[in-house]
């Protein structure tokens, strides 16, 4: 019996909504351009969003960098939304007001809304529910509006808004099919969300020319990371240097400094920094699922959605300080075969015992025997397991481990997203 195809009249469910736009076109399907969601977001003011807008784009830690800003700025009582992509487990967390994911009534008018707007202009899924988390922001009307690039930036659906603070985060090899073959033209793409005379902060260690080349071009204010201000690790946390301002003893983070680092110098901008009791106050509660989270003790098990060379190497480096706790060290290991798999997965080659590389659905998923060829490559003598399915490796080497053991889950939003739906036990 087949199925009949949904039409926008049939949608009743987020979930119809989420099937209509996919079977019109797949989520895989990836069109970068900006005339397509420019038009549309005309016809209803759609991209006039409220309050001040940051635009975040970076290779990685732009979830992090928005989690950072939204929490220290509700701390103060502002009235703050989040827009972000992939979720993890449901697609309501692709928008948050006020900490909370939105509900699905209100994604359910905002869609009815941008298709009307549409008329007979195709969208991408990912443009749709841009505009759509755009309808939504604009109804209610936060104070700051922080909105997630979803690939690259010059080219992004995002990009049509008019940011008072543009942010890359750090700029490393990924998506090169769309974004470039190098750092530096991957830099150029991500520095597409530079504005003329409006700031932009790039918290990359080590950044591309190419980021400063276009602050130079598009006249925009470019602050840099160990430039323009700065943080260092001390005996009993860390420091940050801004411009004007500067704040001591702050506790360590449990996500990356760098990015927190990063988010004080926005703030700092807006004229939203924190006191230091305040910070003192918040910055060790800062987390974000699939981002160096414990899901488990005895044996321990901690997500990452490391998928590229840049964050492999920052969990290795986690890795390293975390090992000489257990016992041993297991990796389970699920990733995209579009991704440089023999780099990310080579950060981790001293500091795991044994291996657990497991194939991934769709057309994207890479099979176990691609990861096991990528990892012979550069440790041939790795003790590693294949495995054609994700719930049955995790069940294989929770029996496997020890209870002084630690599990590290890495390789994809897939990956983790796929252990988050399991039943979780102690």
């Amino acid at each position: 019996m087949s199925v009949q195809p949904l039409t926008s009249q049939s949608c009743r469910t987020l979930a119809d909504w989420l099937r209509y736009i996919e079977q019109s076109h797949p989520i895989e399907k990836i069109e970068l351009g900006l005339q397509r969601v420019s038009d549309v977001a005309r016809r209803g003011n759609l991209a006039a969003l409220p309050g001040k807008v940051v635009l975040i784009a970076g290779t990685n830690g732009k979830g992090t960098t928005a989690r950072t800003l939204e929490q220290l700025l509700l701390v103060q009582g502002y009235r703050v939304g989040v827009y972000s992509s992939p979720h993890l487990l449901r697609f309501n967390e692709r928008l948050r007001i006020n900490g909370q994911d939105v509900a699905d009534n209100a994604w359910l008018a905002a869609f009815q809304l941008v298709e009307q707007l549409r008329q007979d202009i195709p969208l991408t899924y990912f443009e749709f529910t841009t505009l759509v988390a755009f309808a939504i922001l604009r109804a209610e009307q936060p104070d700051f509006c922080l909105i997630e690039v979803g690939l690259g930036g010059r080219l992004d659906a995002t990009n049509i808004v008019e940011p008072d603070i543009s942010v890359v985060t750090t700029v490393d090899l990924d998506h090169q099919a769309f974004l470039g073959p190098d750092r530096e033209t991957i830099g150029r793409e991500k520095a597409g969300v530079f504005r003329p005379a409006k700031i932009a902060v790039c918290g990359d260690l080590q950044p591309p020319q190419s980021i400063a080349a276009v602050a130079e071009s598009t006249g925009a204010k470019l602050l840099q990371l160990n430039r323009d201000y700065h943080y260092q690790q001390t005996a009993d946390g860390w420091q940050w240097q801004g411009l004007r301002q500067q704040r001591h003893q702050l506790p360590l983070p449990q996500v990356p400094m760098q990015n927190v680092a990063t988010s004080l110098t926005v703030l700092e901008q807006l004229e939203v920094l924190p006191d230091s009791e305040l910070l003192q106050q918040e910055i060790s509660r800062l987390c974000l699922p699939g981002r160096m989270q414990w899901l488990r003790q005895q044996p321990a098990v901690l997500l990452d959605v490391a998928h590229n060379p840049q964050s492999a190497a920052y969990l290795a480096a986690q890795l390293q300080r975390l090992k000489p706790g257990y016992r041993r060290v297991y990796a389970l290991v699920g990733m995209l075969k579009d991704k440089d798999l023999t780099q990310a997965l080579l950060p981790l080659t001293t500091c795991v015992d044994e291996w657990h590389l497991v194939s991934l659905p769709g057309v994207r998923g890479a099979a176990s025997e691609l990861l096991a060829a990528a990892l012979q490559g550069v440790a041939p003598a790795a003790r590693a397991v294949q495995h054609p399915e994700l719930a049955e490796a995790y069940r294989q080497v929770l029996a496997t481990a020890a209870q002084q053991d630690l599990v590290v889950v890495f390789g994809s939003f897939v990956t983790v997203a796929g252990i988050l739906a399991l039943p979780q036990e102690e």
